[in-house]
């Protein structure tokens, strides 16, 4: 007897289905920088590309420790990389709240970045490096070989974004939370988005201010302080880049208490605790059921300044 072939959802649609909270999932980072790279790329980019596996190794090195969080980046479109020497577009970011900046660079071989600060750009100092870019620019992850639902939606996605926004839209290596896919970067800001469609990447492109819909959190903060941060745009309807985060008090292994201030002077206490989420499935597309954790805000509280 033949076999039935059983067909199973992509781990980006069981998430969709279960409504899971996409707040305080994003990655984390104080500077970004993205390397253009023609061509396939493989599960770790980096060092599986058609860029050089020992210069990915040293740029990996080199941005250890510093906040720089490095993606490589291509045209939408057909991914041919036909080894001719060609100049490649790179971008620099730092989201540091109410100082983030972009700039871009046209470099005559990928080795030139090596010339880059990576520490002072982790710091948020431009090196002058690259010239001042105005942006916003949308990075739509569409690395398949991390995970199928990248390509699968996210190609498309940046496609047809890219035929009304030109080089403000890129594809982009892996940025973590496949399950939320499509998923995105907007720079300089650092904000993460999740399940993109494209007229919300329009909405993206064209804000200037904070959009707080689907919002993954902001990439200088941490996974609390980044739900913390969500939470009290919600609570107060507020779309301005005034917020900053303070440093995370851990009650247990899975409470945290995080200050959040705003720059008239008022702060909260928001209280995160992360939560299991079942039932089992799978978070990454090939991967075993299990269950998820997620990062729940149980409590937003104003506090009362000390006269």
């Amino acid at each position: 007897m033949q076999s039935v072939g059983v067909i199973v959802p992509r781990c980006s649609a069981f998430s969709a289905v279960l409504a899971e909270p996409q707040s305080g999932t994003a990655a984390t980072a104080r500077a970004w920088v993205c390397l253009e790279q023609p061509g396939p790329w493989g599960g770790d980019a980096l060092l599986e590309s058609h860029l050089d596996a020992e210069l990915g190794a040293e740029l990996i090195r080199r941005s250890t420790g510093t906040g720089v969080r490095i993606l490589l980046i291509r045209r939408p479109g057909m991914h041919a990389d036909r080894h001719v020497p060609q100049r490649r577009r790179v971008y620099l970011a730092s989201c540091a709240p109410g100082a983030s900046w972009l700039e871009r660079a046209d470099l005559a071989s990928p080795e030139e970045l090596l010339e880059l600060d990576f520490a002072a750009l982790g710091r948020g100092e431009s090196t002058g490096f690259g010239e001042p870019e105005a942006g916003p620019l949308l990075l739509v992850c569409t690395n398949g070989r991390r995970d199928v639902c990248c390509a699968l939606y996210g190609r498309p996605i940046a496609a047809e974004l890219a035929e009304r926004h030109g080089d403000a839209v890129w594809e982009c290596t892996h940025t973590g939370g496949h399950r939320f896919s499509p998923t995105g970067v907007l720079l300089p800001s650092g904000y993460l988005y999740g399940r993109l469609d494209a007229g919300f990447g329009d909405e993206l492109l064209a804000a200037r201010d904070v959009v707080v819909q689907r919002c993954r959190g902001r990439s200088c903060w941490s996974k609390a302080g980044q739900a913390a941060e969500v939470a009290v745009r919600v609570r107060l309807g507020e779309r301005g880049d005034v917020l900053a985060v303070e440093p995370e008090v851990r009650r247990d292994e899975s409470t945290w208490t995080v200050g959040v201030r705003h720059d008239d002077g008022r702060r909260w206490q928001v209280v995160v605790a992360e939560r299991r989420l079942p039932p089992a499935r799978p978070t990454s597309c090939g991967k075993e059921p299990a269950i998820p954790t997620a990062l729940v805000v149980t409590s937003v509280d104003q506090l009362v300044p000390v006269a």
